[in-house]
């Protein structure tokens, strides 16, 4: 198969709006989301919520929905091991202390700081999605993030 060609000819406009996970379990995804995120879901049906922040969106949704799209098999609940859904966060230290119970049974890393100046929190949601909530802490990071 041919690579594909994103040359642009004229410019275009494109911008990223949200992710979406598919779950067998969504009201326990979408409760976990709240929790750890501090944002009420908007539940539009009960197989459809998002979690809306200033830049993007995470949707929720159930298998259900897959229907829609002509194929219920084009995606596989809990099976994702590719992905991190990253959070930027204000002080990702506090955050922790304050998710520390809901995030107990699935904490992946305590807050460390990286190489490359993030200091961050990694954590599973209950489908087993990665999740990070991160922030700047060094100069180089702090940069790519300023407003």
């Amino acid at each position: 198969m041919p690579p594909f060609n994103f040359a642009v000819t004229k410019k275009r406009y494109m911008q990223l709006t949200s992710f979406r996970i598919i779950t067998q379990i969504i009201n326990p995804v979408v409760e976990f989301y709240q929790a750890v995120t501090g944002i009420q879901a908007i539940i539009y049906t009960p197989d459809f919520a998002e979690i809306k922040t200033p830049l993007s969106t995470l949707a929720i949704a159930s298998a259900n929905t897959l229907a829609f799209f002509g194929d219920e098999n084009m995606a596989q609940p809990g099976t994702n091991r590719s992905v991190i859904i990253e959070f930027q966060v204000d002080d990702v230290d506090a955050r922790y202390h304050e998710n520390k119970e809901a995030i107990k049974n699935s904490l992946v890393q305590e807050p460390t700081t990286m190489p490359w100046g993030n200091r961050s929190l990694l954590f599973r949601d209950p489908d087993g999605n990665l999740i990070n909530f991160f922030t700047p802490v060094k100069a180089p990071a702090k940069q790519l993030f300023e407003k």
